[in-house]
């Protein structure tokens, strides 16, 4: 059965060379002949099999290299180093001959941005980009004018250290590649955890490529896990709500359904990802909310659009790399449609971020208004497990069906935050100032001191994660009391302004309960350690003076004994009550270090 339609390619300036590419399920490859029908021109090492090979890191970057070496179009750059000791590379085409990476963000054409291989054994997109790179260099009809008003960037392999430990065992449940790598990188993380705390190489030079380019829109490739469904390509996307201002309400309404429409023209029906959890989706399920961890939630602080691809596990390889094909040509053609309106709604949300009084930080699904979907899924039942002797969750691909499911694709703010001027990052938190700098953010080092009206939080109660998430135990509440006051600046502190283009990162990051925030993972916990503590003999008379000269810590000490039992028979807890509120305790302990400033320093 043909999956896709014949595609012929004539490739210009690749040398005349005639590419015809078949997709079907028993052959399953893109195959590229000569004029004379024997192999020639730039076939990929999924081509040349019977579909079922993923390129590997040699064979992935030796076949950019051919490209780059056949046509002035296309170019390489390395941009810093991965945790596998290898370079983050990325591929850049455009129509014109060597353009530096550098001003690709000052070029007035839109900047897509494709990322591969961040979950090795999802190795679709890899594939997909290599053929796709190909014929962007070619001069087939529509390409051509794409070029004159898109730049594409290619990451071929983002998680290096992952894409060399290939085994063919892990993607328990993906039908293809034979050989695939790992998901997690040379150190066992899982890079589409790691975009906002930046723990690994790898992502402090995506952040490096990232701004260079400042793409107008992200592409991240992946293969689903969940449930068992007909549709062969779903995406996870920025949230409307969460995207939020024009370019949250633009994509919802305008880019999308096009882009799903042109989906269902090449093929493949589209949906939002099937966030069922494992589950039967059919009775509906909640929009993935990606926080700033995520890839495509990263891009939305930076007020890029983003979508992960997400093609279905169990589909056969070729078919799954035909789909996310048609997915990078779809969007491709529709950013060269859309670019310019992308570009002005972007602008238009940095401006309206920076300006609002009151910025969200976190967000919640609201489950009383659902949309509905298409769904096109398979009849589910529970039926007797022969393993484990209960029951397990059964699809029927012999009784597939579509129906209107309920789709929560709506979220409500649930943390906001005032905007300050600006924040105040003492100078000895020297690595959070290289994190903003690494993501491009303003800011200025006082030279002279000065004492400007600022707010401090101080943490009340921290939950943390009881095992390790990402080497980080992550906390998932954070209770915190702002306290007022005026706030000395000193030299060599760095005052980072809220009026800037990075203003949303800038929150996000600093502010203690936004939703990925660097307090959350742990960036900040020596705060959360109190350093002195005191012997009960010797502050006894301390505590003694204390209490007698200062009447209210005296009733509030009072008042706490007769409400509390237990703390009235507890000696130690009732001298530490006492300890807190003396000079003698540590003014660090549970203070947030960054201050938000109501007034910028001269």
């Amino acid at each position: 059965m043909i999956i896709s339609v014949i595609r012929r390619v004539w490739i210009g300036c690749l040398g005349g060379v005639v590419l015809v590419a078949l997709f079907s399920e028993d052959v399953g490859a893109q195959i590229g002949r000569g004029d004379d029908g024997s192999q020639g021109g730039f076939p990929t090492p999924f081509e040349l099999s019977d579909g079922w090979n993923t390129a590997t890191y040699d064979e992935g970057m030796k076949y950019y290299t051919d490209l780059a070496d056949s046509c002035d179009h296309l170019t390489i750059h390395s941009m810093g180093k991965t945790d596998s000791g290898f370079p983050l590379s990325v591929v850049l085409i455009t129509n014109e001959d060597h353009i530096a990476l550098d001003a690709v963000a000052r070029d007035p054409r839109a900047v897509l941005l494709i990322n591969n291989a961040i979950h090795p054994g999802e190795s679709d997109g890899v594939d997909a980009s290599m053929a796709f790179a190909r014929d962007l260099v070619s001069d087939e009809e529509g390409y051509t004018k794409a070029l004159q008003k898109v730049i594409i960037a290619i990451i071929p392999f983002y998680n290096v250290g992952g894409v060399l430990n290939r085994n063919s065992g892990t993607r328990a449940n993906q039908n293809g590649p034979r050989e695939y790598g790992f998901r997690g990188n040379g150190r066992n993380y899982d890079l589409n955890r790691d975009f906002m705390k930046c723990d690994t190489r790898n992502a402090r030079s995506f952040a490096e490529i990232f701004h260079l380019l400042d793409p107008d829109f992200f592409i991240d490739t992946h293969v689903s896990n969940g449930a068992d469904y007909q549709h062969v390509m779903t995406t996870s996307q920025s949230q409307k709500d969460k995207l939020g201002l024009s370019l949250g309400e633009y994509m919802h309404t305008q880019f999308e359904p096009m882009l799903f429409e042109a989906m269902r023209t090449a093929g493949y029906p589209t949906i939002p990802y099937v966030n069922s959890g494992g589950a039967d989706p059919d009775g509906g399920f909640a929009q993935f909310l990606e926080t700033p961890r995520y890839s495509t939630g990263f891009a939305g602080l930076f007020q890029t659009m983003g979508y992960m691809s997400e093609t279905h596990m169990l589909k056969p390889y070729p078919q799954r790399v035909a789909a996310t094909r048609a997915f990078l040509d779809a969007s491709l053609r529709l950013l060269a449609k859309e670019g310019k309106q992308i570009q002005m709604l972007r602008q238009e949300d940095r401006d309206a971020y920076r300006k609002q009084k009151f910025a969200p930080i976190a967000w919640e699904v609201d489950r009383n208004h659902p949309a509905r979907l298409e769904f096109h899924g398979y009849e589910a039942s529970r039926i007797a497990s022969d393993v484990t002797g209960g029951t397990r969750l059964f699809y029927d691909r012999e009784k597939p069906y579509k129906r209107n499911i309920p789709y929560f694709n709506k979220y409500r703010v649930s943390e906001s935050v005032e905007l300050p001027a600006g924040y105040l990052i003492p100078r000895e938190w020297h690595t959070v100032i290289d994190l903003l700098k690494l993501n491009s953010v303003a800011m200025r080092i006082i030279k002279t001191p000065d004492t400007v009206p600022a707010e401090i939080y101080r943490i009340d109660s921290v939950e943390s994660r009881s095992a390790p998430y990402e080497g980080h135990f992550f906390h998932d509440k954070v209770d915190l009391t702002t306290l007022t006051g005026p706030m000395l600046v000193r030299e060599g502190d760095v005052v980072v302004p809220v009026n800037q283009d990075r203003a949303r990162y800038i929150v996000e990051a600093l502010e203690p309960k936004a939703m990925d925030s660097l307090f959350r993972w742990n960036r900040f916990d020596t705060v959360l350690q109190q350093k002195e503590y005191f012997s009960p003999y010797v502050f006894e008379k301390t505590a003694e003076k204390l209490l007698a000269e200062d009447q209210a810590v005296r009733e509030e000490f009072t008042a706490r004994k007769q409400s509390d039992p237990e703390f009235a028979a507890d000696r130690r807890a009732q001298l530490d009550f006492l300890y807190k509120r003396s000079k003698n305790y540590e003014t660090s302990h549970l203070k947030y270090p960054i201050a938000r400033l109501l007034k910028l320093p001269k």
